[in-house]
């Protein structure tokens, strides 16, 4: 079961930096390192998270995130085209996919994943998108099409957005710059914290 609040940052000093908060489901997503670089940020990450009890996903790595013996890992469309599901569903790992469009959606059902991601649910500032903002209708449509399958909202979501996200039918609220811009990361991912729970406890 994945935890509603689905934090993304790009090194294992933010996941340190944050896991002390509380946070119960982070993304490494480490863009432009080398392999040694690479490969210490995942094992550093995943003690980081074995210690507090988080599960780790790993964006991208599959082959690096099996031999760290992590538990989850994250494939954009593009990774589908490389990565090797066999060897990861033998290593144990779990997996979610990206999705923007029917194709998409439809390419990621196949691989029968762990959970589907579809964004950006709201205009975004961390990557140029080819794909206009989902808005949140969509996430209904997504989730009736997907069933049981964990639906994790992506993309411009802020705690304020978020009750909306979860409502319209996401699963999962994942939030990148809401946090690691604030003023206040620390506070701010308590406040998600806190929020998500109290949100979890209510359903």
């Amino acid at each position: 079961m994945l935890d509603p609040f689905y934090l993304i940052v790009d090194s294992a000093a933010w996941i340190e930096r944050l896991l002390p908060c509380r946070v119960r489901l982070v993304q490494l997503r480490v863009k432009d390192a080398s392999d040694a670089k690479l490969r210490a940020e995942i094992v550093a990450a995943k003690a980081l998270c074995q210690r507090h009890g988080a599960q780790l996903v790993v964006n991208d790595y599959w082959r690096e995130a099996i031999d760290a013996g992590c538990d989850y890992i994250h494939l954009g469309q593009g990774d589908l085209d490389a990565a090797d599901l066999s060897a990861i569903r033998r290593a144990g790992l779990k997996f979610g996919v990206s999705t923007h469009d029917e194709a998409e959606l439809a390419r990621a059902l196949e691989t029968a994943p762990d959970y589907i991601a579809l964004g950006p649910i709201y205009p975004t500032i961390l990557k140029q998108m080819p794909f206009a903002p989902q808005g949140l209708p969509r996430l209904g449509e997504w989730k009736r099409k997907i069933g049981a399958i964990p639906l994790v909202g992506i993309g411009g979501i802020t705690l304020e957005r978020a009750p909306g996200v979860l409502e319209a039918g996401a699963d999962v609220a994942a939030v990148v710059t809401d946090i690691t811009l604030n003023a206040e990361p620390e506070r701010r991912a308590k406040d998600w914290v806190k929020a998500m729970r109290r949100r979890a406890e209510h359903r």
